[in-house]
Formats: C-alpha cells, sequence, structure tokens
C-alpha cells in the first residue's frame, strides 16, 4: 500500500508522508524501526556526482564484485547500496552526493530536517541511501529494521517531481511511499503483536459435499444476525470425517456446532449442539429459524 501527495513541492509535505508512516508504526505498536533519509538532488547535481562517482570506482575496478562491475556505466548509484561486506570500505570512502548539491537543494534537505528535528521524530542520514528508480530526487527516505534480515526496508519512498511529467502529463511536484504489507506483518509477528484470531460462535459441521450449497446459506443467515461462523471446508475432496469435524470444531473454541445432518435437511432443520457443555446442550432448529435462535443465544 501506499501513500503519496502530488502538486506540493515544500519540505514540509515531504515530512507529513514521513509523519503519517511513524503514526502508523506507533498505532501499530512497532519498535525497532529507524528512519534514514538522504537527499539525492536535482539531475544536474547527481550528473556531477555519477561522474566523480564512476571515475572513483573505475579506479578501484579490480575490487569491484561482478554485480558492481555490471553498475559501474549504466547506473553506479546502485552500488553504493551494495550488501557486498568485502565492498564497505570502498564504498564508505566513496565521493558523497551531499558534496555536490547545490544551494536549493541543501535548503530543501535541511528544512526537512528542521521539521523532524522539531516534531522529535529520531533520523539518520544514510548518504548511501539512493533507492531503485531514476526518477527519485530531492528528499529519500526508507523505514528500517534489524528484526527481518535482508527484508529490513518495511516502507520507503521520496521525492519524485519530473516523473509525471516523463510519463506525458503536466509537470507537477511529487513526493510518496510505499510499504511491504507481508514485511509489516512479518514484523508484527516477530515483536508478539498481531493480534489472536477470532473465535468463532458456531462451528458448521458438513458432513457430505452434497450439502455445500445449503451449508454456505446457514453460514450466511448467522453471520447476517451477528454470529461468528466457521465452516468445514474440504468435505468435496474427501476431508473430514463427523469425528475429525467435532475435533475442529471443539479445537476452534467454538461454543455452538451446527450439524447439517441429512434427515434433519429433509425436514428442514439442522441438529444444535453446545459444545461447552451449557443448558440445552443440544437440539434441532429449522432452517428458518436461525436468526431468531442465533439472537436468543447471544441475548
Amino acid at each position: 500500500m501506499g501513500a503519496e501527495a502530488l502538486g506540493f513541492a515544500g519540505p514540509d509535505v515531504d515530512a507529513e508522508l514521513i509523519f503519517m508512516a511513524c503514526d502508523l508504526w506507533a498505532k501499530l505498536g512497532l519498535t525497532q524501526v529507524r528512519l534514514e533519509i538522504n537527499s539525492l538532488g536535482q539531475p544536474d547535481e547527481r550528473l556531477a556526482h555519477r561522474e566523480a562517482l564512476i571515475s572513483y570506482l573505475s579506479a578501484q575496478e579490480s575490487l569491484l564484485d561482478e554485480e558492481a562491475k555490471r553498475r559501474l556505466h549504466s547506473n553506479p548509484l546502485r552500488i553504493l547500496d551494495t550488501k557486498n561486506p568485502a565492498m564497505q570500505g570502498l564504498v564508505n570512502d566513496a565521493p558523497k552526493l551531499m558534496d555536490y548539491l547545490g544551494e536549493a537543494s541543501l535548503a530543501h534537505f535541511n528544512g526537512l530536517r528542521a521539521i523532524l528535528d522539531d516534531a522529535q521524530v529520531p533520523y539518520h542520514i544514510n548518504p548511501r541511501l539512493v533507492r531503485g528508480m531514476d526518477y527519485y530526487n530531492l528528499s529519500v527516505f526508507e523505514f528500517v529494521t534489524e528484526e527481518l534480515g535482508s527484508q529490513g526496508t518495511i516502507c520507503a519512498g521520496g521525492r519524485y517531481d519530473g516523473l509525471i511529467a516523463q510519463i506525458g502529463g503536466k509537470p507537477a511536484p511529487a513526493v510518496g511511499w510505499a510499504l511491504g504489507v507481508e514485511r509489516i506483518l512479518e514484523l508484527l509477528k516477530s515483536q508478539s503483536l498481531l493480534p489472536a484470531a477470532p473465535v468463532p460462535d458456531v462451528y458448521v459441521v458438513v458432513p457430505s459435499a452434497d450439502h455445500a450449497m445449503v451449508a454456505a446459506q446457514v453460514c450466511r443467515a448467522l453471520r447476517t444476525a451477528g454470529a461468528q461462523v466457521h465452516m468445514h471446508a474440504g468435505t468435496a475432496d474427501g476431508q473430514g470425517s463427523m469425528k475429525s469435524q467435532f475435533k475442529r470444531a471443539d479445537g476452534s473454541g467454538a461454543t455452538w456446532a451446527v450439524i447439517l445432518g441429512g434427515d434433519e435437511l429433509a425436514a428442514g432443520a439442522v441438529s444444535v449442539k453446545h459444545l461447552r457443555g451449557g443448558a440445552d446442550a443440544q437440539g434441532t432448529v429449522s432452517l428458518g429459524d436461525l436468526a431468531a435462535w442465533w439472537a436468543g443465544q447471544a441475548a
């Protein structure tokens, strides 16, 4: 999922997007997430840095790995983002893009920093943060964690003021980010923040695949009445004897089992069984009275 603001050029909008992500982490309860920021300046500044970077790396070509050699003339900025431990010293000593930024680019970056500082949002300036797309300019940022190994970037974005014009639109500034939902879920899991699976009120036992259609109707009627319902799936594949279904029903934590027995269905009814030993532990309910029956249980 992502968030974008189109048509606004100031660093205050960059900060708004960053605040939105920070607030999301807070609402989710996530910790151990670090904000890294950098500035890519403007294309002409980046070009001057690119030439200096190629010159520096070419003089050290024997120390480059195969991926870096392949990127040397096509996208040397990405070499700065290498994860190869053998190249860290080389990359650390490489020319810094920040040294090639003009007055306006520096003012934008310092404006963003001032807003983050005033809001007491901690960040780390990472001169090797370059992002993977050439259309980025000025502010770039990532939210990273050490808890997911190589998949540690959970949200990333920046400013891309020239992109709309590049794809044929009217020129307009733009900034945004995207986050990986699966990575967020993994981080929630690693920090024991995932909510427990909801416990159903009713588990629908389906003895035969022939009853699949009526099972769907029963589940829908109960859900419409406000019940949390699990339906046994897999009967069409021969999975799930009555014994195993009742075992699953009990393991689900459901209070009631609704059983679609052949005789009962022929009479327009279903069997109901209290799984927790309550009063009126077993009986039958007509299909048309399921909503009223559940209302009585929920009262």
